[in-house]
């Protein structure tokens, strides 16, 4: 079963208030349940046969996250997560724009295109027949179809937005920089600072965006990855920081961390994408909660850098998390950012050594005001256990924003 397979909407297509039509409705409601207990299995299913068929989009996708399962979960959840807004959009109307509005993003960082978009419609639709079987008969064929388009029409629109927007071709998306200054900024981290290798001008960010990176693996195949920019715009230049990814419990070393790592050194030249990313900072003036763990410090340095020059003034509440002062990258720049703010706090916390707190982030030490915004970045379970802190303290639900590393998800919503 391969269900319909429908022309790219234009490319520059108008807002779309999604309504899954009636009969389809009462279909996809019906088969919900079902499709989401085997919504892992149809994207496992979906990927292979995509990527055997296309095997150009291989250069899209993460190839770490496809090959420890990742990937699947995401698109799983967020298919499904779509689904039922289509079913109940009252619950909660922004339910699903942090969903969208991510993807999108993510999608423009790689310069997806709209007329790719009937080759994965027809493949998830083949999966899911192939995993249910019987159970897909024509109407639901038609129904769950309906689904995929209407997703992708969303998401086709909010891309098209940011390309214009951002004046990008997603035909020629890649550019190439070159690296004036290689530094170490922790055990197994490393920034690279970037300039366009064609002379051009360096375009413009907001403070907590991410670049895409693609890198000519040794196997053949390009490899792209995300780097959040770690410092603030108008700078002259794009600073990304790699924390080298090592394999544990048997999954391979990260390819790309290590490529960069290895081999990649001043005057050499890399693949950037745009600048992309929703999780950005709040340009107002209250209060500002930056909280990070790892290398989920980088997003947050350039927000700092960014308050630092142009917010001096600003309520600034900085805190960190890492295994150990070594570890802790952007330590003595993060140090003297805050000192070019007049009324900031700075806490820390390290799992060994005693030069900081020692443990993990305790939120009820955390300075915090209810008309505070939060940033988190950082593994998931992390975010996840300072978000419900936060939460629990009063702070409101949109006040808290972070960024997912990866396809990740965080109380349901993917990255």
């Amino acid at each position: 079963m391969t269900g319909p397979t429908r022309p790219a909407p234009p490319s520059t297509p108008q807002e779309d208030h999604t309504v899954l039509s009636t009969a389809s409705a009462e279909v996809v409601r019906a088969t919900l349940p079902v499709v989401r207990d085997h919504a892992v299995q149809i994207t496992g299913e979906f990927y292979p046969s995509m990527f055997a068929a296309h095997p150009e989009l291989l250069d899209l996708f993460n190839q770490g996250n496809q090959a420890g399962g990742q990937q699947r979960v995401a698109l799983a959840s967020a298919v499904v997560a779509f689904a039922g807004h289509l079913l109940d959009p009252g619950d909660d109307p922004g339910s699903f724009d942090a969903i969208a509005e991510r993807i999108a993003h993510k999608h423009v960082s790689l310069g997806i295109r709209a007329e790719q978009y009937p080759i994965v419609g027809r493949h998830l639709m083949a999966a899911v027949g192939t995993v249910l079987g019987d159970a897909v008969t024509p109407e639901v064929a038609a129904a769950w179809d309906e689904v995929y388009w209407l997703l992708a029409c969303r998401l086709i629109a909010a891309e098209a937005r940011l390309y214009q927007s951002g004046g990008i071709d997603p035909a020629v998306l890649w550019r190439r920089w070159r690296v004036v200054k290689r530094q170490d900024e922790a055990v197994d981290a490393v920034s690279f600072t970037l300039v366009p290798d064609d002379g051009g001008a360096v375009p413009d960010f907001l403070p907590g965006q991410y670049v895409s990176v693609a890198v000519d693996l040794p196997d053949g195949h390009r490899q792209p990855r995300q780097y959040s920019l770690s410092q603030g715009p108008v700078r002259g230049s794009l600073r990304i920081v790699v924390r080298r990814v090592r394999g544990v419990d048997g999954a391979p070393d990260g390819a790309v961390s290590n490529h960069l790592h290895d081999h990649v050194h001043t005057d050499d030249t890399l693949l950037v994408g745009p600048p992309a990313g929703e999780n950005t900072l709040d340009p107002g003036t209250g209060p500002v909660l930056l909280v990070s763990a790892g290398i989920g410090i980088t997003p947050m340095a350039s927000m700092l850098d960014h308050l630092a020059r142009t917010q001096p003034t600003r309520r600034v509440v900085v805190v960190h998390a890492d295994r150990s002062a070594d570890h802790h990258a952007l330590r003595a720049e993060i140090r003297q950012t805050s000192a070019g703010l007049t009324d900031v706090d700075r806490l820390t916390w390290y799992e060994t050594g005693d030069d900081e707190r020692r443990g993990f982030v305790d939120v009820d030490a955390i300075p915090l005001t209810e008309d505070t915004t939060a940033y988190l970045c950082g593994p998931v379970p992390f975010m996840r256990d300072v978000r419900a802190g936060l939460l629990r303290r009063g702070l409101a639900g949109d006040r808290i924003r972070y960024e997912v590393f990866g396809p990740g998800m965080l109380d349901g919503r993917t990255g």
